[in-house]
């Protein structure tokens, strides 16, 4: 049996293909929109892709099931459980709890974990080679390395009105019924790992066991106590933000996102056009520098969306249902501009038209920095820290007002209409992202220089 992980390290997300090497037939798990690392490691093992599957209606990127199904005639299998409001709206083979998919020797079977969502599945696989016992289960967002999915994302992001007490109990029961009893060496392969919003602790370690879980995971104790209300209580305390784009993300997994097929490269632009367009603001230049280079000078009424960091951040500040103007990257060349353009198109944001590699002859602005000492005297309408709720929870500014950076362009009624925006996060990555998109809007957005670290090192100095 062939195993390959595929993690992408700026959304946090694992996928997998595996395969038969005995008659050359492989499936994708938990795909990406762009395909061809896929693609790549198929022929690379001499294995052509039959199957793409999912554990479930994502929320936060874009599958790329049916992008995967078009490019090599491979079967689509997705969940039949949850209900009606949670079926799939395009074609595909509907699994429902103990269904199989034959993979030469490979048996891959399907298990209803619901919890973190109705519909999730998680993909129990038996290497028929050398045992007919399972030895591998694919997790998704139902068990990570030492945390589990959230089961609030349908509340937060999705619509739902406290369906996060019957997800909460669904995940404990899924836990006992369906997780518990598999052998300790079963392996654990999750869709996600530390960093991800899917969960509020997940492990860096890319796997696990299912023993391994059973001694350490910080759930352990509450399922052998059989505490339901206990595990509950844990569970959903302290859950970061849910960023807001992930309803849309939802929205168009269920539907089926829009299909892809084969992409133009990108092409330099000339700066003189690119120029004129910005000043008629019919294109927006997405600056990919860090915040330190970004504060020395920017680009007019450009975002700032660090290159390591695309698709997170880009989706906090594109909202491609609103957003119509075309996008230019800053990006040093082709390569690396395509590459950008790849992680944004794995939540949604296709509109990419070029780059240019200088920010030379386009109008510039210096985004305006206000220093700790400034803050006492200053008049601004409001001074926002973007972070997560939990950080905000261990330490603020005084006076200051919580709302992430993931949430802010789809809550602008809840920032005053005038006056002067303070933006602050950690170290300033965050704040420079949405203090761009703040400007982008029309707000007069400025940035607490050193952010939060640096408020607080001016604090212990005064003290």
């Amino acid at each position: 049996m062939l195993l390959e992980r595929i993690y992408d390290e700026d959304l946090a997300q694992a996928s997998y293909l595996i395969g038969c090497q005995a008659n050359g037939t492989a499936m994708v798990i938990d795909g990406r929109r762009d395909i061809a690392v896929y693609q790549h490691l198929a022929r690379k093992h001499g294995m052509k892709i039959v199957a793409v599957t999912e554990t479930h209606i994502h929320a936060d990127y874009l599958s790329g099931t049916r992008e995967l199904a078009a490019a090599t005639g491979a079967t689509i299998y997705v969940s039949g459980e949850g209900g009606p409001d949670w079926l799939y709206g395009f074609d595909g083979v509907r699994l429902f709890d103990g269904a199989t998919i034959s993979l030469g020797n490979i048996t891959v079977t399907a298990v209803h974990t619901p919890g973190h969502t109705p519909e999730h599945l998680s993909f129990l696989v038996t290497d028929g080679a050398f045992t007919n016992q399972p030895g591998y289960l694919f997790t998704g967002d139902f068990v990570f390395s030492g945390d589990l999915g959230r089961p609030d994302l349908l509340d937060e992001a999705a619509g739902g009105t406290e369906t996060r007490f019957a997800g909460a109990r669904q995940l404990f029961a899924s836990l006992g019924d369906k997780f518990l009893p598999l052998p300790d060496y079963v392996q654990v392969h999750p869709a996600h790992g530390a960093g991800s919003a899917c969960g509020k602790a997940i492990g860096a370690i890319p796997s696990s066991t299912v023993g391994y879980e059973r001694l350490y995971a910080w759930w352990s104790p509450f399922l052998a106590a059989n505490d339901e209300q206990g595990f509950v209580t844990e569970l959903l305390a302290g859950q970061p933000d849910a960023h807001a784009y992930f309803g849309r993300m939802k929205r168009e997994n269920r539907e089926g996102p829009a299909l892809l097929g084969e992409r133009p490269p990108l092409n330099e632009l000339p700066a003189a056009d690119v120029a004129a367009g910005i000043a008629a603001d019919r294109l927006t230049i997405i600056d990919t520098r860090t915040s330190r280079h970004v504060h020395h000078g920017t680009v007019l009424r450009s975002l700032n969306i660090p290159a390591a960091a695309m698709a997170s951040y880009g989706a906090w500040v594109v909202n491609p249902e609103t957003d119509t103007n075309p996008l230019v990257l800053l990006a040093k060349d082709r390569e690396q501009a395509q590459d950008m353009r790849d992680h944004l198109v794995r939540v949604g944001i296709d509109n990419v038209v070029g780059y240019v590699p200088r920010v030379d002859g386009l109008p510039m602005i210096t985004p305006v920095l206000i220093r700790p000492a400034e803050l006492a005297g200053l008049n601004a309408a409001v001074v926002l820290d973007v972070r997560n709720r939990t950080e905000y929870a261990a330490g603020h500014i005084p006076g200051s007002r919580q709302l992430s950076g993931g949430r802010i362009m789809w809550h602008l009624d809840e920032l005053p209409a005038g006056g002067r925006i303070v933006a602050y996060c950690k170290t300033g990555t965050r704040s420079s992202v949405a203090a761009s998109a703040l400007r982008r809007a029309g707000y007069d957005a400025v940035e607490l220089d050193g952010s939060y670290a640096g408020w607080h090192a001016w604090q212990r100095a005064r003290d």
